[in-house]
């Protein structure tokens, strides 16, 4: 898989010149109105929620897809906590219909670590994996140790990535934000950061014995950091993902409402900077943005009652362009890195000239109405950004344009 992704880094490489490249376009049809246009590869998130099979009043494959373009995105991996659960061949002919049918770009779907994703019984992972990019129960940690142990050992087999939702059942104690000063002030209860790490702990573990190639998803606590640090320095074949809102707020940003509800929570300050540490010293090797689109009924119940979840397929460039590299945090060929080329390299996944244009001088606020997914809950709703997408070419057809 590798090699196949090398190929493809080193033909698109040049022209996107580490996303520093600026073009002049005056217009035909106007399009981008003269305007210096920055040009990037196309974004690549490994971790989205696209609800289809099973869950269409949230999103499906043409909305969510639709985002996901309209974001500057060209290949996205669809998490399996769908229904049917993708667990076996024949329960991921639906969602490969959906994709074949209405993707308007690439989707490479996870298939379940365990049937039903119950953690009771390892998937159809032989007969799965030709069609899967990884593997995942997202949405719930595996609890048994015996049970990550063999699904690793099948992973490490079949030459597959085993992606981690990490996360202690025993530790939840029906928490819903995170274990910190906010919940303390406000009544809430607290998701504690051992929920996360101490799973994360564990599999490390394993990793190391299996050789398996191990992705933990959507990394929050600074513990966390720490260990798949001090795991990379041992040579444990593992790599991790944080999300945009991990990045950029905190506890301090809650408010009580749903749209700041989203699993992991909104962790502390501290957590905030580890994470920000770990982005620039390589220990976190990509972003992806968790999109999770759920209906305006299941997220207008509060901190408490709403679901889980957020979307942010057509936020994350613009939040982490004015928020980390405008202040000079973060360089902006790190964050192009971070998106397009180094989630690529991990799960094999061709770059195939896709690119997309951006006015990064232009500046917008955030409207969820005007979203392309069907869902609206984000945090970001009002915030003034920069960066506007202008066009995403997939496969040398243009898939988006504004």
């Amino acid at each position: 898989m590798r090699d196949l992704f090398a190929q493809s880094h080193t033909d698109a490489s040049p022209a996107f010149d580490g996303g520093r490249s600026r073009l002049q376009r005056a217009g035909g049809d106007g399009a981008f109105n003269g305007s210096a246009v920055s040009v990037f590869p196309g974004f690549c998130d490994v971790h989205v929620h696209f609800r289809e099979p099973g869950f269409f009043y949230k999103e499906d494959m043409a909305s969510g897809t639709r985002a996901a373009a309209r974001g500057g995105y060209t290949a996205v991996c669809a998490m399996p906590n769908l229904d049917p659960v993708p667990d076996s061949p024949e329960h991921l002919e639906p969602e490969l219909e959906a994709i074949r049918e209405r993707a308007i770009i690439p989707v490479y779907p996870y298939g379940a670590i365990t049937v039903g994703e119950r953690g009771e019984e390892l998937a159809d992972m032989e007969g799965l994996s030709p069609h899967v990019i990884a593997f995942s129960d997202d949405g719930r940690g595996v609890q048994s140790e015996s049970m990550m142990r063999a699904a690793m050992e099948r992973c490490h087999a079949l030459g597959k990535i085993l992606a981690a939702h990490c996360e202690v059942n025993d530790l939840l104690r029906g928490g819903y934000i995170h274990d910190g000063a906010y919940a303390a002030a406000h009544g809430h209860r607290g998701i504690s950061s051992e929920s996360e790490y101490l799973q994360i702990k564990r599999d490390l573990e394993l990793a190391r014995e299996t050789g398996c190639a191990y992705h933990v998803c959507h990394i929050s606590a600074r513990e966390s950091v720490e260990l798949i640090r001090k795991a990379k320095a041992q040579g444990v074949d593992v790599t991790c993902e944080t999300a945009p809102h991990y990045l950029v707020l905190d506890e301090r940003d809650l408010r009580e409402e749903g749209r700041f509800k989203m699993n992991p929570p909104l962790r502390s300050q501290a957590d905030r900077a580890a994470l920000l540490e770990g982005l620039l010293d390589g220990t976190i090797d990509m972003i992806a943005t968790d999109h999770a689109p759920h209906s305006e009924e299941e997220k207008s119940k509060g901190l408490e009652k709403s679901a889980f979840g957020i979307v942010g397929l057509e936020t994350a460039f613009p939040i982490l362009y004015t928020r980390l590299v405008r202040p000079g945090i973060l360089p902006l060929d790190r964050l192009i890195d971070l998106m397009a080329y180094a989630p690529r390299r991990r799960f094999g996944i061709p770059l195939e000239g896709d690119q997309s244009r951006w006015d990064l001088e232009a500046e917008w606020t955030i409207d969820p109405e005007e979203f392309a997914s069907k869902g609206r809950a984000t945090p970001f709703a009002g915030e003034r950004v920069y960066g506007r997408c202008l066009e995403t070419v997939q496969g040398g057809k243009t898939v988006y344009t504004a």
